[in-house]
C-alpha cells in the first residue's frame, strides 16, 4: 500500500496533461482520494438512531492517511454514468449495539484489511438545476467487499455532490450505504456506509482544432474558432463567422453577408464599380448625376443630360433653329424641322427665281446666252446658294415657230445651258435637273409676237 500514493500522483499528472475543457463533452472521468468506513448506520436498529453517529468520525469512522480509492466513470448519456470503484481501508473500529439496550460500543476487530470493488449507475442533476459548478447526484449499484479473506456481496445506494472549480476538475464528496443480506451478526462484512472525498478529472473529449470546443459541438472542427460561432473562425472580426461570410478577410456588414459597402449605396464593394462614391444599382454602383444613363466618370457633361453618342453631352444647335446640328443639313443657317434644319424655299423665293428666269435671253435659235443675261444667272445662283439642300428643276419652253422636233431639242438644250452655268458657278449638280417641253406648254397665244415672246421662256420649279 505504501506505493499507492505514487501511483495516484502519476495518474494525476497524466490527466492534467491530457484533460480538455467543457465537461459536457468529456465522457470519461477519474476520481481519487480518501475514503472512510463506518458500520454505525448498519448496527442501529431504529431508523432514527441510524443517523445518530453519522458524523462522529473519531468514534465510528475508519480512515487511513493515504489515497485510498479510485473511480473510473463513463457517461452513457441522458445524465447517466457508470462508475467502477476500487477502494482500500484499515478497519480498527467496529460499532456494535448492546443487546436489549440502546447503547453502542466500539471495538477493535484486529486491524482488518478492507477491500471493495463496486459498480454503480449514477444520475446527475446538474442539468436539471441549471448550473455549471454544482453537480448533485444519486447512485445505485452493487459490489463485493472483503475484510481480510472474508467477503460479502452488497447492494449499494447513495448520494454525492461534485463542485466543479475548473473546466474539468472538481471536488467530489460521496456517501454510499452498502447492504448485505446476511444476518448482521453472522455476516462476514457488516452493513456499512463508505464515504468518499477526492478530486475528479473529466477527459476524453476530442478537439481536433484545439480551440476549446469539442468536435461534436464544433461546426468547424478542423479550423480553430470562437465559442460564439460554435467553433468557427471569424478572420476579419466583423461578427460574422467565415462560413457565413462572403468576404471573410474584409470587415463587412451582416445585411451584406459580411461584405463591406464603403459608400453606403447598398451595393457591396466587390460588385461596385465606384466603391467610394454612392451610386445607383443600375449603374453598378456609380453615380449618374444628370440621369442620362451614363456614369459621371464616363460623362463629358455629368450635370447636363446628353446622349452616349455625344459623350453624355447634349447635341448642339448652332443656328438655334430647333434642329440639332447632327440632324441639321444647314447647321449654320436657321431652317425648319420639316426641311431638316434648312430654310424653306418660300413661294416668294420661287417667284423671284422665275422672274429672273423669264428674263434669260438666248441668241436666236440657239442655246447660248446673250451677254446681258449673265448678271441674271448670277443672281439666280446666289439664291440657289442660300438653300444648299433644296433641289430644283429647270424647264425650257419655246414658241411654235419651227418644227416640233427642233423646238423640243432647243428647249432641252436651253434648260441644260442654264443648269451647266449654275454647276460651273458652284451649285451642286445633284441638286439640279433640266428638261425641255418644246412648244407643248404655251402660256400665251403663239399668234402674236408678244405671246410668242412669253412662250419662249425658262421656268424653275422646286423639287420636293
Amino acid at each position: 500500500m505504501k506505493h499507492l500514493n505514487k501511483l495516484f500522483v502519476a495518474a494525476l499528472m497524466v490527466l492534467g496533461l491530457n484533460a480538455n475543457a467543457q465537461d459536457d463533452n468529456n465522457p470519461w472521468a477519474i476520481s481519487f482520494g480518501a475514503n472512510a468506513v463506518s458500520n454505525r448506520f448498519g448496527a442501529a436498529s431504529d431508523f432514527g438512531d441510524q443517523f445518530g453517529g453519522f458524523f462522529k468520525a473519531k468514534e465510528n469512522w475508519n480512515i487511513i492517511p493515504s489515497v485510498s480509492y479510485l473511480t473510473l466513470s463513463r457517461n452513457v448519456g441522458n445524465n447517466f454514468s457508470v462508475d467502477l470503484t476500487g477502494s482500500v481501508n484499515q478497519i480498527d473500529k467496529l460499532v456494535s449495539r448492546e443487546p436489549g439496550t440502546s447503547d453502542y460500543s466500539v471495538s477493535n476487530p484486529g486491524d482488518l484489511t478492507y477491500y471493495a470493488a463496486d459498480a454503480n449507475i449514477r444520475y446527475s442533476f446538474m442539468d436539471m438545476i441549471g448550473t455549471s459548478w454544482f453537480d448533485p447526484s444519486l447512485n445505485l449499484g452493487g459490489g463485493y467487499t472483503w475484510l481480510d479473506n472474508k467477503g460479502n456481496g452488497t447492494l449499494n445506494g447513495g448520494a454525492g455532490v461534485t463542485f466543479w472549480f475548473g473546466k474539468n476538475v472538481g471536488l467530489s464528496l460521496r456517501s454510499i450505504y452498502k447492504h448485505t443480506f446476511e444476518d448482521q451478526a453472522e455476516a462476514n462484512v457488516p452493513r456499512h456506509i463508505q464515504h468518499f472525498a477526492g478530486i475528479t478529472f473529466k477527459f476524453g473529449g476530442k478537439d481536433t482544432d484545439k480551440d476549446g470546443i469539442y468536435d461534436k459541438d464544433d461546426l468547424c472542427p478542423t479550423e480553430a474558432g470562437l465559442p460564439q460561432f460554435q467553433g468557427c473562425p471569424d478572420t476579419d472580426g466583423d461578427g460574422i463567422a467565415d462560413k457565413d461570410d462572403n468576404c471573410p478577410n474584409i470587415v463587412g456588414l451582416p445585411e451584406f453577408q459580411g461584405c463591406p459597402d464603403t459608400d453606403g449605396d447598398g451595393i457591396i464593394d466587390k460588385e461596385d464599380n465606384c466603391p467610394e462614391v454612392a451610386g445607383l444599382a443600375s449603374m453598378k454602383g456609380c453615380p449618374d448625376t444628370d440621369a442620362d444613363g451614363i456614369t459621371d466618370a464616363e460623362d463629358n457633361c455629368p450635370t447636363v443630360a446628353g446622349p452616349r453618342a455625344n459623350g453624355g453631352c447634349p447635341w448642339p444647335d448652332a443656328d438655334k433653329d430647333g434642329v440639332l446640328d447632327k440632324d441639321d443639313l444647314c447647321p449654320e443657317v436657321p431652317g425648319t424641322k420639316a426641311n431638316r434644319g434648312c430654310p424653306e424655299v418660300s413661294d416668294d423665293v420661287m417667284k423671284q427665281l422665275n422672274e429672273y428666269a423669264r428674263t434669260i435671253l438666248f441668241n436666236s435659235g440657239k442655246s447660248s446666252f446673250k451677254d446681258e443675261t449673265i448678271p441674271v444667272l448670277q443672281s439666280m445662283k446666289e439664291i440657289f446658294k442660300e438653300y444648299p439642300h433644296a433641289r430644283f428643276s429647270i424647264e425650257g419652253h419655246t414658241d411654235s415657230d419651227g418644227s416640233n422636233q427642233l423646238n423640243q431639242e432647243l428647249s432641252e438644250n436651253r434648260a441644260a445651258a442654264v443648269l451647266n452655268f449654275l454647276v460651273e458657278n458652284g451649285i451642286a449638280k445633284d441638286r439640279l435637273m433640266s428638261t425641255g417641253f418644246g412648244e407643248t406648254m404655251p402660256i400665251a397665244s403663239n399668234k402674236t409676237k408678244a405671246g410668242k415672246a412669253q412662250n419662249r421662256r425658262v421656268e424653275v420649279k422646286l423639287i420636293k
